[in-house]
């Protein structure tokens, strides 16, 4: 029975793996495309994207919300329930993303001023939020969608999608962006309209699997009455989930401004490169985390409390084996994927040097990506997020301070802070997980 379980749980972590990878590596093919084009419509992608960021925390909301909803009522065999979430997550999703939408639309030269960006980087960011932003709708369908689909543990689906995504995104970015086949170069707006219509065909193929496999549309009707209740658990689960996420990327922001001035501009080159490398170590531990919270909310959805406190921990045992060869190949490696980004030595010694300090840091993140996601699963949202912003302002920005700023240790002491943030709340995760309080926080989605 164990094999069986743990098999699964690499059945669905496995295609949200290359899923996670390959949305990555679509952002990375527009400013790389773009950069052979201009060098500032490459940072323009860039800085329109954080006003996306933004304003999409909404989106997560909604679906990290649906996702725990949903898994819990087919475990506990309340399909009705989860076709009820689905179809009202849906309508929201789509509500909100026709909003902010418009507000992209026709506000972003406003907002692209509000976060520091002018001249041409303003006119190519303002030309790629009037497409992006204008369709960003078609984003909110797609994520709701995708984890409609992967909670009925059909993971691969959304995998595939993602591939085909990828393809067109390629194929139409070069096509557009270089002018090949005659076409005009279009720079930014070819990127824009690329990533458009990936998305497009992404929503569309998701729909139609979603509502012939899974679904009908006929789940709609389930809206009348509204379902007030769902819409209370949707905000009380979602918002906590969505909040954690906020707060790091302010903590980030914060720690940055702080320590800006006096880092120096080696430190700062090596943070940026070691960065985009390890975010390529917690893919793993990323794609098992929402396997697990899949696996779990079923279980707990089914009042089998003892199965989902197994499986817990086996997906974070498998995870941290997994995170630490990852980490330790990292760090024998590390002056030659330095090398990948400069050939500075001075650099490549300090960014090598940090990924030998980052297995810690490591070990902590994996830790709460697992075991957060299980206690979501299982309904338990409030804890992590309490946990979080201790940890975060506490240790991360205010060890920040101290060790680079007032103790002089630079980028090696952004990185004690950062680590000691990440294994603080993995051990307060721990202690929650093996507590059992989350064993309480089942939510009972009505028939």
């Amino acid at each position: 029975m164990e094999n069986k379980k743990e098999l699964k749980l690499f059945n669905l972590a496995w295609p949200i793996f290359i899923e996670t990878a390959l949305f990555m590596l679509l952002g990375f093919i527009d400013v790389f495309v773009l950069s052979k084009y201009d060098d500032l419509a490459a940072s323009s992608v860039n800085t329109a994207n954080q006003a996306v960021s933004i304003v999409t925390i909404v989106f997560t909301v909604i679906s990290g919300a649906s996702a725990v909803l949903i898994s819990q009522s087919l475990g506990a065999g309340n399909k009705k329930g989860a076709s009820r979430i689905a179809a009202l997550s849906i309508t929201f999703s789509f509500v909100f993303g026709i909003i902010i939408s418009a507000i992209l639309m026709f506000f972003n030269k406003p907002i692209l001023s509000f976060i520091g960006a002018t001249g041409q980087i303003l006119e190519f960011g303002s030309q790629y939020l009037s497409i992006v932003g204008g369709f960003l709708f078609l984003q909110a369908l797609l994520n709701i969608m995708a984890v409609i689909i992967r909670n009925h543990g059909m993971t691969q689906i959304s995998m595939y999608v993602t591939v085909g995504m990828n393809i067109i995104n390629t194929v139409l970015d070069v096509v557009f962006v270089l002018g090949l086949f005659g076409m005009p170069r279009l720079g930014v707006m070819g990127v824009a309209i690329a990533t458009t219509f990936s998305r497009f065909v992404g929503t569309i193929v998701l729909a139609i699997v979603l509502f012939k496999k899974i679904e009908k549309p006929s789940i709609f009707k389930l809206l009348k009455p509204f379902p007030k209740d769902d819409t209370k658990n949707i905000v009380k689960i979602g918002v906590p989930s969505a909040l954690e996420s906020f707060l790091y990327n302010l903590s980030q922001l914060v720690i940055t401004s702080m320590v800006l001035k006096c880092l120096t501009d080696t430190d700062l080159i090596t943070k940026t490169y070691v960065q985009n490398i390890t975010m390529f170590f917690y893919i793993f531990a990323v794609s098992i985390g929402q396997a697990s919270q899949i696996i779990v909310g079923h279980l707990v959805g089914a009042k089998k409390f003892d199965d989902a406190y197994k499986q817990g921990f086996r997906g974070y045992r498998n995870c941290l084996f997994i995170t630490i060869i990852v980490s330790i190949i990292g760090m024998l490696l590390g002056k030659i994927l330095m090398g990948i980004f400069t050939d500075n030595q001075e650099i490549i010694t300090l960014g090598s040097n940090i990924l030998m300090m980052n297995i810690f840091l490591e070990l902590g993140r994996t830790t709460n990506i697992i075991l957060i996601a299980c206690l979501r699963g299982a309904g338990d949202v409030f804890y992590p997020t309490g946990c979080a912003i201790f940890s975060m302002w506490f240790i991360s920005v205010l060890g920040s301070y101290v060790f680079a700023v007032v103790l002089g240790l630079g980028i090696y002491g952004l990185w004690i802070a950062f680590a000691a943030d990440e294994l603080f709340r993995g051990i307060m995760m721990i202690i929650r997980w093996k507590g059992g309080k989350w064993r309480s926080k089942r939510i009972a989605v009505s028939q």
